[in-house]
């Protein structure tokens, strides 16, 4: 998953003091930028507090310990990265066959984008302990996305939808990872076509029990 806002920056000045109507919004985009561009523990509170021009009163009333911040972003991060697939699912057509390779296209998309630094989600997994809010919230997004594309591909007429889409979210991480490590956009387009052979073998009637 990937933010749509997330580009690495050279600290600045320190912001002008922000009105406190919009404190919050502007700690959440401002934890945003940082926590994706540079991680959830190089990212210190000190600096968001001084990036996002509020007062550290208010900012420990809206988010009492980090770790509420961190949720909060990774709560936005769910929903931009989330809403991405669905569009680029929606965008293939009505056949569920044709958005499970569709969805491969937000794949695309992310890794093209500039600042790309891989999916916030495993990103913050790495960071964080097991058991913790942090760590289940990633796991909990992780759950969600293999459910939607479980349900693909069951309505597609997959003999053994789990199986088909914990392939394609295997790959679909690994696309995430490669386009950071690889920095190579044509990893999304062969995650794509990969995707479009595990459909279409999944389909065939010679997989059929």
């Amino acid at each position: 998953m990937t933010p749509t806002a997330a580009t690495a920056t050279a600290a600045g000045p320190r912001a002008a003091r922000t009105p406190a109507g919009q404190a919050k919004d502007k700690i959440l985009a401002t934890a945003f930028r940082l926590f994706y561009a540079h991680g959830l523990r190089a990212a210190g509170i000190d600096t968001i507090i001084a990036e996002s021009g509020v007062a550290k009163a208010t900012f420990y009333k809206y988010f009492p310990a980090k770790d509420d911040l961190i949720l909060a972003y990774l709560e936005q991060v769910d929903g931009v990265w989330t809403g991405q697939l669905h569009a680029a699912a929606e965008a293939a057509g009505p056949d569920p066959a044709a958005q499970l390779v569709g969805l491969f296209d937000a794949l695309s998309t992310a890794c093209r984008r500039d600042g790309y630094r891989g999916c916030a989600f495993i990103n913050a997994a790495a960071e964080s302990a097991t058991g913790t809010r942090v760590h289940e919230r990633t796991v909990a997004h992780k759950q969600d996305i293999l459910a939607w594309i479980r349900d693909l591909a069951d309505r597609a007429g997959a003999p053994d939808p789990d199986g088909l889409a914990r392939s394609l979210t295997l790959l679909l991480d690994g696309g995430l990872a490669s386009g950071v490590l690889d920095a190579d956009p044509a990893a999304a387009a062969a995650a794509r076509t990969t995707a479009g052979q595990l459909v279409a073998a999944a389909l065939s009637p010679s997989s059929a029990p």
